[in-house]
């Protein structure tokens, strides 16, 4: 193993979380898992609390705060569940418009960080970062819990997420 490679990588790892983490707050009005949740409920209206329990990674009663402080904040509702034991997470319009400043302000604060690249770096970074990407998760719920703060948008149509591969065909 490279020692400067991996050095360099975590380094470049670190600076990304930090600043992810410094923008993803203020569309939310709050940090920790919030963000994460907000942007995997706008992936997946309807998911119960325990759907978004697993992929924000905390416990049942953590996810039931989480959503509490998200419907105070008027960025979620809950509506009634497929059955009478769970709720419908949806996001609202102020929701929908704080995943859209969090998205936007990630992306801002993630692309600082190839601005040294030129057009032809930028393009190698990438197919190699779609290796690395795609190596991350075997399963589903781990590809959801690595594409947590995800721009699902991004990843769609001709350049489809590299984790594709995780979704189990339809019977």
């Amino acid at each position: 193993m490279d020692a400067r490679l991996t050095n360099l990588l975590g380094v470049v790892a670190l600076a990304a979380s930090d600043r992810v983490a410094a923008t993803v707050t203020e569309p939310v009005g709050c940090g920790g898992a919030h963000p994460a949740a907000l942007v995997q409920i706008a992936g997946y209206p309807g998911e119960s609390i325990e759907a978004l329990r697993r992929v924000v990674g905390v416990s049942h009663p953590a996810a039931v705060q989480i959503v509490n402080r998200l419907v105070a904040e008027g960025l979620v509702e809950r509506r009634p569940g497929p059955d009478r034991r769970t709720v419908a997470l949806h996001l609202t319009a102020a929701g929908d418009a704080a995943v859209a400043r969090l998205l936007e302000r990630r992306a801002a604060a993630l692309g600082d960080l190839l601005d040294p690249l030129d057009d032809d770096e930028r393009a190698r970074l990438g197919s190699l970062l779609e290796k690395v990407v795609a190596g991350l998760a075997d399963d589903r719920p781990d590809a959801l819990v690595a594409c947590r703060l995800c721009d699902r948008a991004a990843c769609a149509g001709a350049r489809a997420c590299p984790l594709q591969h995780t979704v189990v065909p339809a019977a």
